[in-house]
């Protein structure tokens, strides 16, 4: 029998998840901030909770998907939040993006409360979370991860336990290194482009088969040239997830160069009011820079 859910934050990745959950035939009870939010993913089956204590008092999983750090801790255990009505042996998985260091202080607090925690960022962008084919790297007790794997296997094509409390967080910041990174080289290789004269289309098609190939370069770099710039993760969190990577970077006193570089070209884009932009969007600070802007030719 599977174990009922609880499923706070409908944004643009959690408005996803919960829908798969529903096709996989689980009960689900949501609740978020917005409450328009909660209509479609009701209208889809789910029953539409009062407040996150009210949607944790019906579930066995509970499943959390905000933006940030003092966000998971406000559902959690602030007024109506969670720790207020979940039953005793509810597992609270947060698929959020959230500090390390505190995602290992909120499950101490948890289990203190006869609660169970799993660290599980996702990755894999509004289509993965719609598609159900995101990638989960999760933190805490192979218990617990044997436990939430229905739900997880839901939601994601690729799950992956990495360790223990707060290891599913620093993996994801690997990935969000990784990922900013990437949009980087795509954005200096496009305006190299532009100023060659080439057809951006056809110098896509040329290198993304090859050992240059990415998902952010066929994905996010077919949507720049076209500038679609809609957000399947928005320039607004990118910088929140840069600004845990750097926090924890100086925490175990290391240099990052080039994601400090990338940090202050997102706040260039964020002050001329573009925070809400796809991250993909990294291309425009460079065109500022180059005084070009990239399109492709003949359109």
């Amino acid at each position: 029998m599977k174990e009922t859910i609880g499923f706070i934050g409908l944004g643009i990745m959690g408005g996803g998840m919960a829908r798969n959950l529903l096709k996989a035939g689980f009960e689900v009870h949501v609740w978020n901030r917005t409450a328009s939010r909660m209509a479609p993913i009701v209208d889809a089956g789910a029953q539409a909770a009062a407040n996150a204590a009210a949607a944790a008092s019906h579930a066995d999983l509970i499943i959390l998907c905000v933006s940030k750090t003092e966000d998971v801790e406000e559902v959690l255990f602030k007024e109506n939040g969670v720790v207020q009505d979940a039953k005793p042996g509810s597992l609270i998985i947060d698929t959020s993006t959230i500090s390390p260091q505190a995602t290992i202080s909120i499950e101490a607090r948890l289990r203190k409360a006869g609660l169970r925690m799993l660290d599980a960022p996702i990755s894999g962008g509004s289509e993965g979370a719609a598609d159900g084919t995101l990638s989960i790297m999760v933190g805490g007790d192979e218990t617990d991860v044997t436990r939430a794997m229905g739900a997880l296997e839901a939601m994601a094509s690729r799950i992956t336990h990495v360790g223990g409390t707060g290891a599913g967080q620093m993996v994801k910041l690997v990935n969000q290194i990784l990922v900013a990174g990437n949009m980087m080289a795509i954005s200096e290789a496009l305006i190299f482009a532009q100023k060659g004269g080439l057809d951006l289309r056809k110098t896509l098609e040329a290198v993304k088969h090859g050992a240059a190939g990415s998902w952010m370069l066929s994905n996010r770099g077919t949507q720049a040239i076209v500038r679609n710039f809609e957000p399947g993760f928005t320039i607004d969190l990118q910088q929140k997830d840069l600004r845990l990577v750097l926090e924890t970077a100086d925490a175990l006193g290391i240099p990052l160069p080039m994601i400090s570089q990338i940090f202050q070209l997102y706040r260039s884009l964020q002050e001329q009011g573009l925070g809400g932009e796809g991250n993909h969007a990294l291309v425009m600070a460079l065109e500022n820079l180059a005084g070009i802007q990239i399109n492709t030719i003949g359109e």
